[in-house]
């Protein structure tokens, strides 16, 4: 086997571990039908008894803040919203309700976001109450001082409210006195997005000072699905202080390694500013406290009833002596809602919120992935339609690239002109590898032929192509968001599958081991493949005829491996092949140089015309 030949099954094999490779880690899986997803999430998500008992935190925890826990019996989701006396929530953004008992932000539903395209699916559920069978919820409150035995708000406290319904226009405030002298007000307000602003005060009536330290925590049971994917976070994240952003997997709580801070959570002392919450790909709930005002921020995992996991993330005040007569303040904000870009940028900006923006995974090429989505979004807005914003920016892209394709493109239309030469040169040479080589780089330097110049066309778009995938893979804005036809949604795969006849043929190709998600070829993914195919008869033909047939066979392998790819990046490849045939043929054609392919395709229609003539 020549060196050519070596380094060219390399290189192709290299594409293919690659391209596997980034299938395995980094794609989005197959999206099963939502009847299959709800069938899975019961699966993975079981409903657990929970704890039997209802503490009243009166000392703070190893952490200083209370660890929430839960009534002794699991309803589902609508008995328990239905259960007590409830403050209902009506925004733009959100629909949900705050309980009385406890004054916890514990339902919340997303007002824009549906399960699945069909505008009639159910809202986004994003937070539930403790009694329901998957808890999802932010408390708030005082604990006090070592030593002190005052009464604080607890889980089982009934504030009183006077309003029925909180809106943007119209914040709540909840009372509760503790007939020991000290008043305990609540003023919730929330914005037209998903921030709820949390104003706690203690008005002391007694004799006596007290020493309290605000607290608030998310607290989570259950693990929840995730997609398990390298370039996707879900699980406890925050920016605290000068700590900088911490990412902990909902797996890591349990390893003291992978912990920044060791020991069964992850502790962070005496911070200033940022936030901590939970995160999910497109929804997260977020604390954010004052941000020039020190705190201990944690992120914890403890086990409940059953063995069912409790993951927290809390953050505990500093004490504030209440003296008699006087009354302390404490305000956060809580962020529950999508993960919209426009609305973290506003609140990082308002708010003076430290890298709130890093919220959003823009991963470690945020330079790249921010203006990405910016340059999309832009054109979104423009014609309304994030696919046609994807033909616009991978046009722009290509009018960047624009000098050095072009230089490329005619290096390759050089160096197919002497094609001919070059086959004469190894026939010449075939038993001498040495001047082989020596004669064919002085036919390159006689005819000012660069042979690499044909990878940079291919080599610049791949920073595109990975900051288009991870916008269309983390954005929400991208999420269910439709093309024409039958693409309805730009972020999952093309799901209209061949194999199948589309859809005609009752079989699914996903449930092949291994090579399912390979199998679901949809329409578009064809498409690119054809496309490919063109680029790649345009180029100068291998001498060798096993090169040839590998280069024949690459545009079909890459169409299974790319099947399972969102639409919209098949879509971008598609277009972006289109592009540079119709570039590469125009300076193959002003080089002198003929396309065979063209050749073919035109004797193949005289054929027919002399035929039907």
């Amino acid at each position: 086997m020549s060196g050519d030949q070596k380094n060219l099954i390399l290189a192709i094999t290299l594409s293919f571990l690659i391209l596997f490779g980034w299938q395995y880690f980094f794609a989005e899986p197959v999206v099963p039908p939502p009847a299959q997803q709800a069938t899975q999430q019961q699966t993975t998500q079981q409903p657990q008894s929970t704890d039997a008992a209802v503490p009243t935190p009166a000392q703070p925890t190893a952490g200083g803040v209370p660890e929430a826990s839960a009534p002794a019996a699991v309803l589902t989701r609508d008995q328990a919203v239905a259960g007590g006396n409830r403050i209902t929530v009506d925004t733009p953004k959100i629909s949900g309700s705050i309980a009385l008992t406890g004054g916890r932000i514990d339902d919340v539903s997303l007002r824009a976001y549906h399960e699945t395209v069909d505008p009639h699916s159910r809202n986004i559920v994003l937070l539930s109450p403790a009694a329901s069978p998957h808890p999802y919820f932010a408390d708030f409150g005082w604990v006090t001082a070592g030593g002190s035995a005052a009464a604080v708000p607890s889980p089982a406290t009934m504030w009183t409210a006077d309003a029925e319904r909180l809106t943007t226009a119209a914040p709540v405030t909840l009372t509760w006195d503790n007939g020991e002298g000290l008043v305990f007000r609540r003023v919730i307000a929330v914005d037209d997005d998903a921030m709820f602003t949390v104003t706690d005060s203690v008005e002391n009536k007694g004799a006596a000072p007290v020493t309290l330290h605000p607290w608030s925590l998310v607290s989570r049971r259950g693990t929840p699905h995730t997609e398990n994917f390298y370039l996707l976070h879900e699980g406890m994240i925050g920016v605290l202080g000068d700590h900088g952003l911490q990412e902990i997997k909902y797996a890591d709580l349990t390893k003291k390694d992978a912990l920044p801070t060791g020991g069964t959570g992850a502790v962070f002392d005496n911070v200033t500013g940022g936030f901590l919450g939970i995160t999910d790909k497109y929804w997260a709930t977020a604390l954010v406290p004052a941000q020039s005002t020190p705190y201990t921020g944690r992120f914890s995992l403890r086990t409940g009833a059953n063995n069912q996991p409790v993951y927290q993330a809390d953050l505990l005040g500093g004490g504030q002596e209440v003296a008699p007569g006087s009354r302390v303040v404490s305000r956060v904000h809580f962020f529950a809602g999508a993960k919209e870009v426009a609305a973290i940028s506003k609140y990082q900006q308002d708010l003076g919120i430290k890298n709130f923006d890093l919220l959003i995974d823009w991963g470690w090429f945020y330079f790249i992935t921010k203006p990405m989505f910016w340059l999309l979004d832009f054109f979104y807005k423009l014609v309304g339609n994030f696919g046609v914003a994807i033909l616009i920016v991978t046009v722009l892209v290509k009018l960047a690239f624009l000098p050095l394709a072009n230089r490329s493109y005619a290096s390759m239309a050089k160096m197919k002109a002497v094609q001919p030469e070059m086959v004469a040169i190894r026939e010449r040479y075939k038993d001498d590898r040495t001047k082989q080589q020596q004669a064919l780089m002085e036919l390159y330097k006689k005819e000012k032929i660069n042979p690499i110049a044909g990878c940079w066309p291919m080599l610049v778009q791949i920073p595109v192509f990975f900051a288009l995938y991870k916008v269309l893979f983390i954005t929400i804005e991208m999420r269910q968001a439709p093309f024409f036809g039958w693409i309805k949604d730009l972020s999952a795969p093309d799901p209209l599958p061949i194999l199948t006849l589309f859809g005609l043929i009752p079989w699914d190709p996903s449930q092949v081991p291994v090579l399912g998600p390979f199998l679901i070829i949809g329409l578009w993914p064809v498409l690119m493949g054809f496309t490919m195919f063109i680029q790649m008869k345009m180029n100068p033909a291998p001498p060798d005829p096993i090169q040839q047939t590998m280069f024949t066979w690459m545009p079909i392998l890459f169409t299974f491996m790319l099947a399972s790819f969102p639409a919209g990046l098949v879509i971008y490849w598609s277009w972006n092949n289109l592009l540079s045939v119709i570039q590469q043929g125009y300076i193959m054609h002003r080089n002198g140089v003929k396309i065979e392919l063209w050749d073919n395709l035109r004797g193949m229609f005289r054929k027919k015309e002399a035929k039907s003539g």
